[in-house]
This record gives structure tokens, sequence and C-alpha cells, in this order.
């Protein structure tokens, strides 16, 4: 496996880290942020208004690290184009720095 390809390993387990990391942490916020909203519930002191108050935090929340992984994604794109623009580069350097091969001629 050369160079790039295991760079571009590395790349994909680091993307993969970010996106599961922002996940876990999404949970973790979703269930902190909805705490208030629970005691509330269990008082019988949640009324309709805060019952679309409390869903659009959770939808809120959702969209930050939904963006969050999105960035995550396209710049995981973009290290990929870069390798591969690189390998290509690499290939085109080899062809260019072979040297043709001399035909023999039947005398």
């Amino acid at each position: 496996m050369g160079l790039l390809n295991k760079i571009e390993l590395l790349k994909d387990m680091i993307q993969t880290a970010i996106d599961n990391g922002a996940r876990t942490v999404e949970d973790v916020h979703k269930s902190i942020a909805d705490l208030p909203f629970e005691v509330l519930e269990k008082n019988g002191l949640l009324d309709e208004d805060s019952l679309q108050l409390r869903e659009r935090n959770q939808q809120t929340i959702g969209a930050v690290y939904g963006k969050i992984r999105e960035v995550n994604q396209k710049i995981g794109e973009l290290a990929s184009d870069m390798f591969e623009s690189l390998e290509d580069g690499q290939h085109i350097a080899r062809v260019m720095d072979e040297k043709p091969k001399s035909k023999t001629t039947d005398k």
C-alpha cells in the first residue's frame, strides 16, 4: 500500500471518528437541553407552547450537528480529490520519466 493510500485511509478513519463523535455529542447535548422540559412535564407545567419550544430546540440542536457532519463530509471529499490529483500526478510523472524503448531493426 502506497503512502498516499495510507494517508487517505487515515483521513477516512479520522472522518468517521469525527462523524461518530458529533453524533454522540449531539445525543448528549439533546439530553441535557431536554432536562428542563422533562422537569416541567413531570410537574404538569408544560403547555402547548412549551411543547413546540421543546421540539424546536431539539431540531435546532440537530441542525447544528447535522451541519458539522456535512462540513466533515465536504472536507473529506475535498481531501480525497486532492489525493486523487496527487496520484494522477505521480502516474503522469512516471510515464513521462520512462525512457522510450528502442526499436530493434532487422538488417
